[in-house]
């Protein structure tokens, strides 16, 4: 069978630069998001990269996706969990519906691509899982409540599955970045990052983090300085003094 890294949100942000130096560095690839047109021109450029356009909110997704693949006799090398989206807002105002979909879409879809692809990869003692997670992952977030929490799943189980898989030879890392200049403030409602707008990376390093992660089978990448203090200075302070300035930002 064709081995294939396998990138969900591949229509946009981190998702295409995934792709871009995912085939730089020889990999054929399965380009999986809505936005048809965009994968398919990315598709083209790439040359060495096939186009599934399928929503990932949808709770057959990642049955729909893996029939997919086997049907067109590929395998999973590398899982990037990249799909995904946020929302800003008060959580008793915000759309139930879209809420719930953020919940399938961050959460349930990409643990049913996990579970999928494990098996497989612990066969082969070969294989590696990029869960792309955030530094909200570290805190609650008043204000953007869910999607804060869904990104703390990520990286909860995350951490696990790298135990879990590490023994049978499978790497499996998640991606924490802070802010970085992608479509997703946009899709959140995000006019702008305020204080974080100076300290917003590129998609590229933030890319090239993760890739070097993935290889060298690190449970937790979060790329930049800044970021790597912040993360971690949240488990310094107690709970309510961070969820009090977590809930302070202005966005």
């Amino acid at each position: 069978m064709k081995k294939v890294a396998l990138i969900t949100g591949a229509s946009a942000g981190l998702g295409v630069e995934f792709a871009r130096q995912l085939s730089e560095r020889g990999h054929a690839l399965v380009l999986a998001a809505r936005r048809k047109e965009r994968l398919e021109e990315l598709a083209k450029e790439l040359g060495n990269a096939r186009a599934v356009a399928i929503d990932l909110s949808k709770r057959d997704a990642a049955t729909k996706l893996m029939a997919d693949v086997a049907a067109n006799g590929e395998q999973v090398e590398i899982l990037v969990n990249n799909a995904g989206f946020g929302l800003i807002g008060r959580f008793a105002e915000l759309d139930a519906k879209r809420e719930r979909q953020m919940i399938d879409l961050n959460v349930a879809t990409l643990t049913d691509l996990c579970r999928a692809v494990a098996p497989q990869m612990i066969a082969r003692k070969s294989g590696g899982i990029i869960n792309v997670a955030s530094t909200a992952a570290f805190q609650p977030g008043p204000k953007m409540a869910v999607y804060f929490a869904t990104k703390a799943f990520v990286l909860s189980l995350s951490e696990a599955l790298h135990e879990e898989l590490k023994p049978h030879g499978v790497h499996v890392t998640c991606l924490c970045p802070g802010p970085t200049r992608t479509e997703f403030g946009d899709v959140a409602g995000i006019k702008t990052l305020g204080q974080f707008d100076r300290l917003a990376m590129d998609a590229g390093p933030v890319v090239r983090a993760a890739l070097e992660g993935l290889e060298a089978n690190r449970a937790v990448v979060i790329p930049g300085a800044v970021n790597k203090a912040v993360a971690w200075s949240t488990r310094l302070a107690s709970r309510s003094v961070v969820r009090k300035i977590a809930g302070s930002l202005k966005f």
